[in-house]
């Protein structure tokens, strides 16, 4: 069974003039308002994730940078305790703290010295100088073994350069160790 629309119409024609008058406008309405306006809706929810993102960003990027004031910071700090407390403040304090515990060490390990040499070097605009010491150590392969090791181990700030061991002339005499050792003290304000 078929329903007459046209008839419908004719005869409803006073209810259906305005709900296809409402239907018209809410067409109309959407096409021009509700649209745009969404479309508007969507830019500006894309920009405040953009703007959101862009912020995350930017506090990551100054978290990052405060951790690397705060590193300097403290590498400043520590550098500054290391000058202080560390480093001799001038060349006789140095050679005469290397020079005892040096000395010290070879008694304690049952070592002989036959020489010792220092020479300094300096460099221009330099905040540390540097004191070379080449000495000469006689005795058993264990005794040099624990000096070297007291050397390195040791909280002196004195860094082993170079290392030479060599078997004596005779059979039975004792090792001989050439070493070539640095310290650094804080250099004089104005250079060398």
């Amino acid at each position: 069974m078929r329903l007459p629309l046209k008839r419908i119409f004719d005869e409803k024609r006073r209810l259906m003039l305005p709900v296809i008058g409402g239907l018209a406008l809410n067409i109309l309405l959407y096409v021009g308002v509700v649209y745009p306006l969404g479309v508007r809706l969507g830019g500006t929810e894309a920009r405040a994730q953009a703007s959101d993102q862009a912020l995350l960003a930017a506090e990551r990027d100054y978290t990052a940078a405060r951790g690397v004031a705060e590193g300097r910071d403290r590498t400043d700090a520590a550098l500054k305790n290391f000058y202080k407390d560390v480093l001799p403040p001038n060349m006789a304090q140095a050679r005469q703290a290397t020079f005892l515990r040096l000395t010290q060490l070879a008694e304690q390990h049952n070592l002989e010295h036959s020489g010792r040499d220092t020479a300094v070097e300096s460099g221009k605009g330099a905040s540390v100088d540097r004191m070379r010491i080449t000495m000469s150590l006689h005795g058993s392969y264990e005794d040099i073994r624990r000096f070297i090791y007291q050397v390195e181990s040791g909280t002196d700030f004195i860094v082993i350069d170079s290392v030479a061991l060599r078997q004596g002339v005779e059979g039975g005499a004792p090792l001989t160790l050439d070493l070539t050792l640095s310290t650094y003290y804080r250099a004089r304000p104005g250079g060398a």
